[in-house]
């Protein structure tokens, strides 16, 4: 390979942090031909996890590291919501977590590349696509050795793990989560809030937050807030709450009017 190929690679790799995955589309638009791409990986300093995408040889990357190229190679939305969120940003230290299975939210429309689904990052995952939040609130970074990643803040991620609720979400696990949310940003729940359009995800929300006595509540304008009408029955033979007009676990309901 000539030395103009080799410091052009040089400067790729130099330019990008260890760790994350390089999409052939994104290397592309950067002047990185399909050609040149191959003759990268021909001569090992490339190597190929699937269809459109690569990694540096010899380098270690998981899921979060492709999830921050997709993030930021190819605007994707994708990123860990509900409890996987919570407890990358450490607000589930006291439930049960399974790092072997994951939670992915995005929005509606929005596939995972085969590549990623295809390829073995050591865990399952379950992909939520959806637009009952908008994709630019709410969210947050966080900080790897080598790259950040954009994740669902604290508020966010209980609004998503209300959304899946209760087919594959438990609500009472919910209430523990919400117990330990205390410090939630008012202008921020309020926010998620008036954007969100599921009904059911803010009567639960409000009604969670209420039962574990936040102070923060009390700064939230309800006003401002569509609850919808009509009565809501998210878990069958529960108890009836009157003031969000949800039907919840019978355990959540005791000492509720």
């Amino acid at each position: 390979m000539g030395t103009e190929k080799v410091s052009k690679i040089n400067q790729l790799l130099q330019s990008q942090p260890k760790g994350i995955v390089l999409l052939a589309s994104w290397l592309t638009k950067k002047g990185y031909s399909p050609d040149l791409q191959k003759r990268y990986r021909k001569s090992n300093w490339l190597q190929s996890i699937g269809t459109g995408a690569m990694i540096r040889t010899g380098d270690e990357v998981n899921y979060e590291g492709a999830l921050h190229s997709l993030q930021q190679q190819d605007d994707s939305s994708i990123h860990p919501g509900g409890k996987t969120a919570l407890s990358l940003l450490g607000k589930s230290h006291y439930l049960e977590f399974s790092a072997k299975r994951i939670t992915l939210f995005g929005r509606k429309g929005e596939n995972l590349p085969v590549w990623f689904k295809k390829y073995d990052w050591g865990i399952e995952f379950n992909h939520y696509q959806s637009g009952f939040l908008p994709g630019d609130i709410g969210l947050t970074n966080i900080e790897r050795k080598s790259f950040t990643l954009q994740v669902s803040g604290a508020a966010r991620a209980l609004m998503e793990c209300l959304y899946v609720v209760p087919k594959h979400q438990d609500l009472y696990e919910c209430y523990e989560l919400m117990e330990g949310l205390n410090n939630l940003r008012p202008k921020e729940v309020q926010k998620l809030l008036k954007a969100c359009t599921s009904v059911k995800v803010k009567r639960l929300f409000l009604f969670l937050a209420d039962k574990a006595e936040h102070a923060w509540l009390k700064h939230i304008n309800l006003d401002q807030i569509d609850l919808g009408k009509g009565k809501r029955s998210i878990i069958a033979g529960g108890v009836y709450i009157p003031k969000y007009q949800i039907t919840v676990n019978k355990e959540l309901g005791l000492n509720d009017e």
